[in-house]
């Protein structure tokens, strides 16, 4: 058994044993050790936890250690991602133009394009300065397919009839609504996946992801899918993704973050 199951095995068992109170103690023991929790840390917003992030370490994917890390790990096909898979296929068309933000290098256009006829479609990717960059040499050298268009963006890529943003929603340091209001024209279709959600307050914490310490949101669900409707769209359908559930080490009191996905359609 490795350090970090070991680790993790004694904290569920003081939790157990001792109750909360101990347990968090042993959290923030453990956030100070060789082998810290995945997740440390618990602020009310996105500004207060970069603040919080150690100044010696990257605390966003827009830096150039961090941008090309699990390039393999995310272009593989995973269970969380056959919902997407199911709804992309409905929607599929000639032409459809799909902008993936948050996209990196494409990496759900290289996990679907076995299951989908992705070739007879445009496939968009924005995502952060560094990534792109990042995501536009690996293209040059062939380790990316041709047919992903890089943009800087959401604007350049134009009118997008579906946004797709997986796994994009807890490192999004703004509301959604900001983020499609930079398109050029509201999408029809939106899926989202692998959104952190819980129903207490929203709590922003810092995960480790390399040398990184990132802000990562967990929303309070009720309040998000109200945003969503208030945005003008219509909740079709949404699950629940259970092996991407969350604790924060520190702080086991807050629960278990609840990962969840999404497909909403605007009304004409």
């Amino acid at each position: 058994m490795g350090i970090r199951h070991v680790a993790k095995a004694s904290r569920a068992a003081v939790e157990k044993s001792v109750g909360i109170p101990l347990a968090t103690g042993w959290g923030r023991l453990m956030a100070l050790g060789i082998r810290p929790p995945a997740f440390v840390g618990a602020y009310p917003d996105y500004a207060t936890a970069k603040a919080h992030a150690p100044r010696d370490t990257p605390n966003s994917y827009d830096d150039d250690q961090v941008a090309p890390l699990n390039f393999e790990l995310m272009s593989q096909l995973h269970i969380w991602d056959y919902p997407v898979v199911f709804w992309l296929g409905k929607l599929m068309q000639p032409g459809l133009h799909v902008v993936d933000a948050g996209g990196h290098f494409g990496t759900k256009y290289i996990a679907f394009r076995d299951l989908l006829p992705l070739a007879e479609i445009r496939w968009s990717v924005q995502d952060l300065p560094a990534v792109i960059r990042a995501s536009r040499a690996a293209q040059q050298r062939g380790a990316v397919p041709a047919e992903v268009n890089f943009i800087d963006a959401l604007l350049d890529g134009g009118a997008a009839d579906v946004l797709l943003a997986s796994g994009l929603l807890q490192y999004l340091d703004r509301p959604l609504a900001e983020m499609v209001a930079e398109l050029p024209s509201p999408p029809r279709h939106i899926l989202l996946n692998k959104v952190a959600t819980r129903e207490g307050a929203t709590v922003v914490t810092l995960e480790k992801i390399g040398p990184a310490r990132l802000p990562y949101q967990i929303r309070n669900r009720a309040a998000f899918e109200s945003e969503l409707t208030d945005m003008g769209y219509t909740i079709r359908a949404s699950w629940v993704i259970p092996s991407l559930s969350r604790r924060i080490g520190t702080h086991p009191g807050l629960g278990a973050s609840t990962s969840m996905g999404y497909y909403l359609e605007r009304a004409s």
